[in-house]
């Protein structure tokens, strides 16, 4: 019983100085205040629209990374969008290809069938050997073995 009312206490005394000591610090010493506001530090980061030096070194880092395009790029257009547009033509060649789904052959020997045992003669039948129809994953090998 004792070790209870100590591990009680204890509790209760953390979480009496955790609240006192949790709000001890005002706001404006933990974050104080300069003389800029969030607009001028965005304008100042940015650029802002106006010219100063920060939006000169802006513009002069995205120019670097601009090259014109040339009469080659402009021709490869067309031919790397068709890799991936879906076209009549390219739609038939399937993405998901099917697997093979071999075929089992069984024959079903001559019996009696129903409540009324009526002679069923001998027979063959087909049947594939999975459920449903297994695809490839992309760029899985489809071709035999």
């Amino acid at each position: 019983m004792f070790p209870n009312w100590t591990n009680l206490l204890a509790v209760l005394l953390a979480a009496i100085a955790l609240s006192t000591l949790g709000c001890a610090t005002s706001k404006d010493k933990l974050l104080p205040h300069g003389e800029h506001t969030l607009l001028d530090v965005w304008n100042q980061e940015t650029g802002g629209g106006a010219p100063n030096a920060g939006s000169r070194q802006l513009l002069d880092a995205r120019q670097s990374l601009r090259r014109p395009l040339t009469g080659a790029d402009a021709q490869a257009v067309p031919v790397i969008n068709a890799a991936y547009t879906r076209t009549a033509a390219n739609d038939i060649h399937r993405q998901f290809h099917r697997l093979s789904n071999p075929d089992l052959t069984m024959y079903v020997f001559p019996h009696l069938a129903g409540t009324d045992p009526v002679p069923v003669p001998g027979y063959t039948t087909v049947f594939p050997l999975y459920r449903r129809v297994p695809y490839a994953m992309p760029g899985e090998r489809v071709e035999d073995y």
